[in-house]
């Protein structure tokens, strides 16, 4: 049995597809009514019983977690907190508490790096200090007690994921489809992502393979600018994207989260998944874009 967190989100819905389609039984987490397990109250952990089910599990895939591509006011910083450090402290602490434990492969994100322009950045460099490079620090942190009660701990630091019919490139399909397609900002900042179909076989991946653990950047080899990405995803809906929307302007729409996310760069080396030989479907961004128009 698996156990997934944020089952019925983009990539969490392409991993229950796959797991499933393997033969894997998958028990979901969550705060509707489908889900087979409730999440607790933030500040309280799960019941007995509950932790008692996590640990007949032979891993568990934390993907939960408020959007941060929204205008961040202080309730929503505090929801992006609560939903990504509070509760993987809960679930960590309720896979520490099996006599056996499960693996917990966990959600990060490579804005854990923060705002570094040019500079290469791989599992080894050094965490930011801004809003989004303290909460992903801070949410790493807190699948401590996973680990040190013994159990394999593999941590993601995903990249902006390209595939259909959600994520980043649902939001944008239909302004650039319309020809209103636009670069942000100068265009200089760097976007690291990775294919949907490669993110899931790397989740599949850490669930098997026994001798993987730590951070994983999980990112395509090939980072893009932002230029570049309007560029290859106009391309590949046949338009044309020959204008920019000002940083001034996003920052008046946006406010902070324009600095945290859309004009920050991250040029991410996926070096871990390299050094294991990671097989990528999709390498290269324009490939993945066309086949996530595709698809």
């Amino acid at each position: 049995m698996i156990i997934v967190t944020g089952a019925s989100g983009f990539i969490g819905s392409a991993v229950c597809r796959a797991l499933e389609s393997r033969g894997d039984r998958v028990l979901r987490i969550g705060r509707g009514a489908d889900a087979d397990l409730q999440w607790p109250a933030i500040g309280s952990g799960f019941a007995a019983d509950a932790v008692a089910l996590i640990g007949t599990a032979r891993a568990v895939v934390h993907l939960a977690g408020a959007t941060i591509s929204e205008r961040w006011t202080a309730t929503h910083k505090r929801a992006l907190r609560e939903s990504r450090v509070n509760l993987t402290d809960a679930l960590a602490r309720a896979v520490g508490a099996a006599p056996r434990p499960p693996a917990l492969i966990s959600g990060s994100a490579v804005g854990i790096y923060g705002d570094r322009r040019d500079e290469w950045l791989t599992e080894a460099s050094a965490p930011g200090t801004d809003f989004l490079g303290t909460l992903a620090r801070d949410w790493e942190a807190a699948t401590l007690p996973a680990s040190q009660a013994g159990a394999r701990v593999v941590l993601m630091r995903t990249g902006v994921v390209f595939g259909r019919g959600g994520g980043m490139l649902g939001k944008l399909k239909l302004p650039f489809s319309l020809g209103l397609g636009a670069r942000l900002g100068s265009g200089r900042q760097w976007l690291s992502w990775i294919a949907l179909e490669d993110a899931v076989q790397f989740v599949l991946r850490a669930i098997d393979d026994a001798a993987m653990s730590g951070a994983y950047n999980l990112c395509a080899p090939g980072p893009v600018t932002n230029a570049e990405f309007t560029d290859a995803f106009a391309r590949v809906l046949h338009r044309r994207a020959l204008v920019a929307t000002p940083a001034f302007v996003l920052r008046a729409a946006f406010g902070e989260m324009a600095d945290g996310v859309l004009l920050a760069s991250q040029r991410v080396r996926p070096a871990r998944l390299i050094e294991t030989g990671f097989p990528f479907r999709f390498p290269d961004a324009a490939g993945a874009l066309r086949h996530a128009v595709a698809a």
